[in-house]
């Protein structure tokens, strides 16, 4: 495959790594936004299932998620609500914050002043949006697997530059020589193994061993 069908193959996209909790209130209505990772269907319906639990009382669980690279897979639920009144708008910031495999519940507890079509679309938005923020995402990068041998007088020199190109090594291994394992994004993977040979003057064993999506 050449290189720019690769690149648009495989674009990078962002992962929910953390869930967070996020509030807001309007007109006496909590609005509590309750954020997972999910990796699949079944994951982020076990997650809503437990909010729903843990805020058994409340008058509304709305939920949706967002699952795949692309955002292939997505589901939302007003819960009782107005249709199209909280799922819907809720799917839509989750969508628009190019988090994927990410699932989020805003719970409601009603203040008894109804908030119109309007106010409560308002309202599912900012939730998701104060969980997003209270979340900690991470962006996913596909790349080249390398491992890479090299001496005791390269590793300094291929240290500096794994932290000049801001990678890092996943695993480093230290016997007679110096194993190490790392990711390295696809656009880069050309000028990185120039600089290794550079640097160490051809004394580095440079072994791809795959390509897949990392965390950068």
């Amino acid at each position: 495959m050449e290189p720019k069908e690769m690149s648009q193959a495989f674009l990078p996209y962002k992962i929910l790594k953390q869930g967070g909790c996020g509030e807001i209130v309007e007109k006496k209505s909590r609005f509590i936004a309750t954020l997972s990772p999910a990796a699949s269907e079944e994951e982020a319906a076990a997650f809503i299932e437990s909010i729903k639990k843990k805020y058994w009382d409340a008058r509304h669980n709305c939920s949706a998620f967002v699952i795949g690279e692309r955002g292939e897979l997505t589901r939302c639920s007003d819960d009782g609500e107005p249709a199209g009144t909280a799922g819907k708008p809720m799917l839509e910031t989750l969508l628009a914050s190019g988090v994927r495999n990410a699932a989020v519940v805003v719970t409601r507890y009603f203040g008894g002043t109804l908030l119109g079509t309007g106010g409560l679309v308002r309202a599912y938005t900012q939730a998701v949006q104060a969980g997003l923020e209270a979340s900690l995402v991470a962006m996913m990068q596909y790349g080249t697997e390398y491992r890479i041998g090299t001496d005791y007088n390269g590793i300094g020199k291929i240290q500096y530059i794994l932290a000049q190109m801001g990678l890092e090594a996943a695993e480093t291994e230290y016997t007679d020589t110096v194993r190490l394992k790392l990711c390295v994004p696809f656009g880069e993977t050309v000028n990185f193994c120039r600089k290794l040979t550079e640097a160490t003057a051809g004394r580095v064993v440079i072994e791809e061993t795959g390509s897949r999506y990392f965390e950068a």
